[in-house]
């Protein structure tokens, strides 16, 4: 096999024919500027090609169900392992994965719980053993006198397949009737069951329908007997008795000669690993569907408005026409009457019983009250009235509008499930330990007290011998997230919520698992959410790649990583269309001695990002939180001074995106941008009068299709085409501003419908996409593209990156305004029309905070940002200071998550948390400027922001 990865003339997205030579088994970095074609040099080059070789070993019959990759732009890559990318996505949004079943260790407890788990009584506790047919026997005669029975015996129980054997073998058995999915058939009446294989499907033979009577009692034993015997020591009984309105009520237990309660009769079935998942109906919650949540909809998701009447809009959500209501405006008048109350009212002011019917229902209690329709036709009604959220949650369920269900969706809220108290399992199947813990109560610890749980486990010798392959397999994987800096964790954890570095390192510890040899792993930023303090833990399980025989390809920007890597490959020397050519490669050393690399500039210490002289003093006010509790905060005070750039830090999983998104962010949204989320737990936030408004720039994608762009996210593009519509040719053509849109009829192009390129499909080849045959790209129709300013027309200006747009419309304040704020950032390089689906995280955050720069400043908005330098170089920092000090020096308040010390050593004021992640952290360890925090020992922060500010 080759020593080395040989690479040339690589074209892809900005690369300018980059020729590079890189060695096998080691640990290379890709750096450079954010843009500057690392992800397109390690991700759309490397990482694709050995997709590619891949996919074409295949057949192509195989082919056609993979999703596959384009061939990159690239004229050779020789060298080339089998290649698995472990990239930023989050794991899945879906809110049944955990980290559990991603790294696949809730499989194994799933399957350790089915095998040596201990069965208790979910009413008394007590450890349960089998039933005996006498006993089983005695519960059911405990019945009352008259009740029928249906005695069964279970035979399939929720498996695929036809089935036809079993049922023959019913027949041949002399059996009359089975129970089939449910519904009572006979099988001595059919010649055939054609069962559809694809589905799952339930079989219970009937041994006997009997009445209960005393002189019954040995009958009933003896078809107890016989279903025991052929349902392998589970019996099904059906109890039919008549309740006092005369109505036939039904009831079904399942008893075993196996496991079940001796005083409550409480049957289990035998235990399988299916029984311990919250994604079977086997074994989870009814009422939640193994959730551990329902949606419901809160008073105060109603009543937005409780200043105002109903009339006036204290539902406007709900009610926003009153007069239109006609039938439903009756039911309230008359409400109101009998309330002795009027609809005119303040609604804070109105009777509490009438806000808990007109919210929740009556009831049984009927409304009388006259209805007059517009014909004039008088009817006398007598109805209950279902309450307004009762009918909403109904409506939500029937409804097949996207509209509405999206409108009512907004005003719910998830609440733990009342069943199952958010554990997601039954009853039964919480009733069973190991080790003193059930399943969810194992999953609740972090991973580090999940280690500490399993090292002293006690088992018997017999459950050693059964569990020890599946403890093994726990333990290893417990330990490899604790390896990559994931020890805080908890099992349960919602995939969905966790950040793109902590998915990114779960993927990469089950790839440490795995223990393949030979593979090219390609990352991407696998430092991001990671405090230095545990860089080193990530830095050892990396190096544990290569040292098993395996190349590691890492895009990275943290200086820790690139003086632990044996090759740095620099990329530039700018962003975007001044970037893409190899400007340096080798160790850390030939780095920092090449001039023409900025990346070594920031390493030599030639450049760097300077303290302030000076911390700002604020305005004097605060934002207090009361009583953080979210999540594993301590029930803190937090004191946040306005006016300020604050930094919160902390470890990983110390709790600051529960103070900042979850409580800061949704509980000052709440009153100022009338956000109708819930805020995390705590008690009140004080200081929120002294904001009008909170934006929150995250990093998501600042629109998801190609139509969305920088020029239409920022409001660059209005101006844009209120000045073509303006040009003389326009204005003889009678050309309006909407036609130089490409998002509606008219200027556009409507062969590709103005997206400029038109989808090929290609079967078991990737689908191909080819730039418009009719308009070549450009967008828009002959005609539209006939009129122009300073020789350009509106497809060619889009097409123009910030830099060259500046001076072209240095006469137009509208437009230039929001290509400076662009270049302030440092996103010069990025064309005006760049699908938004081409942008990079930190470059979709950057063009969020350029538009707020291009807006008008009130000094009285909050800001938070969370980890703004993911995606950045050092020279993207320096950039994103400027522009967060220039936003806090109009007077507004930045609150930013970071764990960048060139960011922190910047800041006024500082909120460390922790000390530890998980159970281990949510308090306060340290408040004030840098170099307060920097004296504090129990900070780890602290410790390592002592050697920046020396």
């Amino acid at each position: 096999m080759e020593k080395n990865i040989v690479i040339k003339g690589a074209k892809e997205n900005n690369l300018k024919g980059v020729d590079l030579t890189i060695p096998r088994d080691k640990m290379i970095v890709f750096t450079g500027l954010s843009g500057s074609g690392k992800s397109s040099l390690a991700f759309d080059t490397i990482y694709a090609e050995g997709q590619k070789k891949y996919v074409e070993s295949l057949s192509s019959y195989a082919r056609q169900f993979l999703g596959l990759m384009k061939k990159p732009d690239v004229q050779l890559i020789e060298g080339l392992s089998p290649a698995i990318s472990i990239d930023q996505k989050t794991t899945n949004k879906n809110p049944r994965s955990t980290v559990g079943t991603v790294t696949e260790i809730y499989d194994y407890l799933r399957l350790l719980y089915a095998r040596v788990g201990i069965p208790h009584c979910p009413v008394c506790g007590r450890e349960i053993s089998s039933q005996s047919v006498d006993t089983i026997v005695d519960h059911i005669m405990a019945h009352d006198e008259g009740t029928r029975l249906t005695i069964m015996a279970p035979i399939i129980k929720g498996r695929k397949g036809e089935h036809k054997n079993v049922i023959s073998r019913i027949k041949r058995d002399g059996f009359i009737r089975i129970r089939l999915d449910g519904e009572m058939v006979r099988v001595d009446e059919q010649e055939e069951f054609n069962l559809n294989k694809n589905l799952k499907h339930t079989i219970d033979i009937v041994i006997d329908r009997i009445v209960l009577r005393p002189e019954n009692r040995s009958r009933i034993a003896e078809a107890v007997e016989l279903a025991v015997r052929e349902g392998e020591g589970a019996t099904n009984v059906l109890f039919q008795s008549k309740a006092e309105d005369g109505k036939t009520k039904d009831a079904e237990e399942t008893f075993s000669t196996q496991l079940a309660c001796p005083e409550h009769g409480v049957g289990i079935d035998e235990m399988e690993p299916r029984m311990f998942s919250f994604n079977a109906p086997y074994g989870s919650c009814e009422t939640c569907t193994g959730l551990g949540f329902t949606l419901k909809i809160d008073d105060d998701n109603v009543v937005t408005e409780p200043s105002k009447s109903i009339l006036d809009g204290a539902m406007g959500q709900v009610f926003s026409t009153m007069d239109a209501m006609g039938f439903y405006r009756q039911m309230l008048n008359q409400l109101a009457v009998d309330h002795k109350t009027d609809l005119s009212v303040p609604y804070k002011d109105l009777p509490i019983d009438f806000k808990n019917e007109l919210l929740h229902g009556t009831g049984s209690r009927k409304l009388k009250y006259t209805y007059t329709s517009k014909s004039g036709r008088v009817s006398h009604m007598n109805h209950t009235f279902e309450g307004v959220i009762p009918s909403l949650e109904r409506r939500y369920g029937e409804t097949n509008s996207d509209y509405i269900k999206e409108k009512i969706a907004g005003m719910m809220t998830e609440a733990i499930c009342p069943t199952c108290h958010g554990k997601k399992l039954k009853d039964t199947v919480l009733a069973v330990t190991v080790g003193g813990k059930n399943i969810i109560e194992l999953t609740d610890l972090s991973v580090e007290q999940a280690i500490l749980f399993f090292e002293n486990l006690e088992l018997t010798p017999r459950e050693q011998q059964i569990s020890r392959l599946i403890t093994k397999e726990i333990r290893e994987r417990l330990r490899f997230l604790k390896q990559v800096g994931l020890g805080y964790l908890t099992l349960s954890r919602a995939a969905g919520t966790l950040s793109g570095g902590e998915s990114q390192r779960i993927r990469l510890a089950t790839q440490i698992g795995s223990g393949l040899v030979g593979v090219l792993y390609i990352l991407d930023e696998p430092s991001i959410g990671l405090h230095q303090r545990d860089n080193d833990k990530l830095l050892g399980a990396l190096r544990n790649l290569t040292d098993m025989g395996n190349t590691l390809v890492i895009v990275e920007h943290d200086e820790d990583t690139m003086y632990a890597a044996d090759h740095i490959v620099d990329i530039g020397p700018g962003a975007g269309i001044y970037g893409g050519e190899l400007v340096a490669q080798g160790t850390v050393d030939d780095i920092k001695v090449c001039k023409e690399s900025i990346t070594g500039q920031f390493l030599s210490g030639a450049r760097k990002i300077e303290v302030p002289n000076t911390r700002r003093l604020g305005n004097g006010k605060y934002l207090e939180i009361i009583g953080a509790k979210q999540n594993n905060l301590r029930n803190i005070d937090v004191k946040i001074p306005a006016g300020k750039l604050v930094c919160v830090t902390g470890v990983s999983g110390s709790g600051k995106s529960s103070l900042v998104n979850e409580i800061l962010y949704k509980g000052v949204a709440s009153v100022t941008n009338k956000l109708q989320e819930k805020p995390g737990a705590h008690k009140e936030i004080r200081g929120v009068e002294n904001f009008d408004k909170v934006i929150d720039i995250d990093q998501s994608p600042i629109g998801r299709t190609p139509r969305s762009n920088p020029a239409t996210y920022t409001g660059m593009f209005d101006p844009i085409r209120d000045l073509f519509a303006q040009m003389p040719e326009a204005k003889m053509r009678g050309y309006q501003k909407g036609r130089f849109s490409f998002n509606v009829k008219g200027g556009r192009c409507e062969a590709c419908r103005g997206d400029g390129i038109t989808k090929v499909e290609m079967h078991f080849l990737p689908d191909v996409y080819v730039p418009c045959e009719v308009c070549g790209g450009a967008r828009y129709n002959h005609e539209t593209l006939e009129v122009k300013y300073k020789g350009k027309n509106i497809s060619e200006v889009l097409e123009m990156s910030v830099t060259e747009a500046l001076p072209f419309f240095e006469n137009h304040r509208s437009i230039e305004k929001y290509l400076q704020t662009l270049d302030d950032v440092g996103l010069g390089y990025i064309k005006l029309g760049q699908p938004s689906t081409q942008l990079s995280g930190g470059e979709a955050q950057r063009i969020k905070l350029a538009t707020e720069l291009s807006k008008k400043s009130t000094g009285k908005t909050l800001y938070i940002l969370d980890e703004p330098t993911t995606g950045l170089h050092f020279a993207d920092v320096e950039k994103l200071m400027y522009v967060l000090n220039r936003l806090t020096d109009e007077g507004n308040t930045v609150v930013v998550i970071e764990h960048n010390l060139d960011v922190i050593k910047c800041a006024d004021h500082i909120i460390d948390l922790g000390p530890e992640g998980g159970s281990g952290g949510g308090t306060i360890v340290a408040t004030g400027t840098p170099e307060e925090v920097a004296k504090c020992e129990k900070s780890f922060t602290g410790q390592y922001l002592k050697k920046m500010l020396r």
